[in-house]
């Protein structure tokens, strides 16, 4: 049995908590590979999720996760790291403010980026997919986003997408965010620590007992 996060001997790649296969880095995504989750919203989700909530039930599912994040430069990570014991579930998380980094680190297509540039649904889907891939994860989370002051690409402040990919495919969610720059930022870590809290315990309820 290989143990989770470790390289399978054909060099495949790390294997996940789950022992689920993670989707391969730089692969084509389209909205119907990252629905989204409802339709923008001011408030980051219905759920709050703290820290410790998070790292609790991805310990209790035997799970881990990863990140790659834009416009919360490394404060997503930082959450999660805050509780004592967070190395039992966080691989880790890549900071991709730069977009160029979001293809050659977290592995976006550098044809989605040209299309869409790097504030788009599908780029947050790739940005998850590419952190569970290649920190080898069981769930992945990618935040990119406009926080402030001016508006990016034709974008308004304020908007943000939230991916996640886990061993039951991938979402994304479209938040319309207000308040300062500091402000968007924190509501942006607060609506993907809730997206993944609400993932990890719907699926710790699909699997059987």
């Amino acid at each position: 049995m290989i143990a989770p996060g470790t390289p399978p001997a054909d060099g495949s790649g790390p294997v996940p908590a789950d022992g689920s296969a993670a989707p391969p880095a730089g692969s084509p995504v389209g909205p119907q590979v990252w629905p989204q989750v409802g339709s923008p919203t001011a408030s980051p989700t219905a759920s709050p999720a703290t820290p410790t909530q998070v790292l609790d039930a991805l310990v209790a599912a035997g799970a881990t996760v990863a990140v790659a994040e834009s416009l919360t430069g490394g404060l997503l990570t930082a959450a999660l790291t805050e509780p004592a014991g967070a190395s039992n579930a966080v691989r880790g998380g890549v900071v991709v403010y730069a977009t160029d980094l979001k293809a050659t680190l977290a592995g976006v297509p550098v044809p989605l980026l040209d299309a869409e540039g790097p504030v788009s649904p599908d780029v947050a889907g790739a940005l998850a997919a590419g952190a569970r891939d290649r920190l080898g994860a069981t769930y992945g989370l990618g935040v990119t986003g406009v926080a402030g002051p001016d508006s990016q690409g034709g974008r308004p402040v304020g908007t943000v997408y939230v991916g996640l990919a886990g061993p039951g495919g991938g979402t994304v969610r479209s938040l319309t965010l207000s308040g300062d720059r500091d402000a968007v930022r924190a509501a942006a870590v607060d609506a993907a620590l809730a997206e993944l809290l609400s993932a990890v315990r719907a699926r710790s309820a699909e699997l059987p007992a």
